[in-house]
């Protein structure tokens, strides 16, 4: 970690240079940071809630709040996985510690849902739901989520050096995860058989974490908390391990 700290500039120019490439040619620029999940909740919540009749208070806030948390974790993990390999010219120039590259995609996503945060904390007191000192403690679900991010990302980008496959298999597994965590259904319709998965699904945890501290005014319990941090430090510091003991053997995939 104590590399990051000493390219520090050059992990901010990295994510700097990402949101300007992504919004470049763009005309509302920064601004589809903001409208994209919006749209993507209206549209979501239109088809759900006439097709399944989910009877969840304030669903387009609960709605919007797992998409934004979901979209930090699936966009983060998804351009870190490939972050390794497309900076590989510049690595042969010039000495870059890998986990710069990753460590600079996750911070693009948190940035990406910073900016998402406006229009939620809008719909949620359009909803009627006023702040409360539960919102003190939203950003402590998002780090976790954005450390969740960046151990995973670690791993897989280690794996996509070496294996191209991953990069198609991440994509299926990627896809079954979103389904499995209830992102935009509520988990009392899952069947007591996958309720043991949620019980060790970290992005459960922290979505449910951060959903009810926004909308009910709510925390989870100081057990909970405790187990659902140690769960993401555990995956984080497995993540840094396995790529730290990959990485030098990464110029000689490239």
């Amino acid at each position: 970690m104590i590399e990051l700290y000493e390219y520090r500039y050059l992990l901010r120019n990295l994510i700097s240079r990402d949101l300007k490439v992504r919004y470049k040619r763009s005309v509302l620029g920064f601004l589809w940071a903001m409208v994209n999940p919006l749209l993507t909740m209206a549209v979501m919540a239109a088809v759900f809630t006439s097709l399944f009749r989910f009877r969840v208070p304030n669903y387009p806030a609960y709605l919007l709040s797992g998409l934004l948390l979901w979209r930090l974790f699936s966009g983060g993990t998804t351009v870190a996985m490939a972050s390794v390999l497309s900076s590989a010219d510049l690595s042969k120039k010039v000495f870059v510690p890998p986990s710069v590259f990753v460590a600079a995609s996750v911070g693009s996503a948190l940035l990406n849902l910073l900016f998402a945060l406006v229009p939620l904390l809008l719909l949620v007191t359009i909803l009627g739901v006023s702040p409360r000192f539960s919102w003190l403690f939203l950003p402590i679900p998002i780090l976790e989520v954005a450390l969740l991010t960046f151990g995973v990302g670690l791993a897989i980008a280690s794996l996509a050096v070496f294996f191209a496959d991953i990069v198609d298999i991440y994509e299926v597994i990627l896809s079954a995860f979103f389904y499995l965590t209830p992102i935009i259904y509520p988990i009392a319709i899952l069947p007591d058989t996958l309720l043991t998965f949620e019980a060790f699904n970290p992005m459960y945890h922290l979505v449910d974490w951060f959903r009810r501290a926004l909308i009910d005014g709510q925390l989870p319990s100081v057990v909970d908390a405790i187990l659902t941090s140690f769960g993401v430090v555990v995956i984080a510091t497995l993540g840094w391990s396995s790529f730290t003991r990959l990485s030098d053997r990464f110029p000689y995939s490239y």
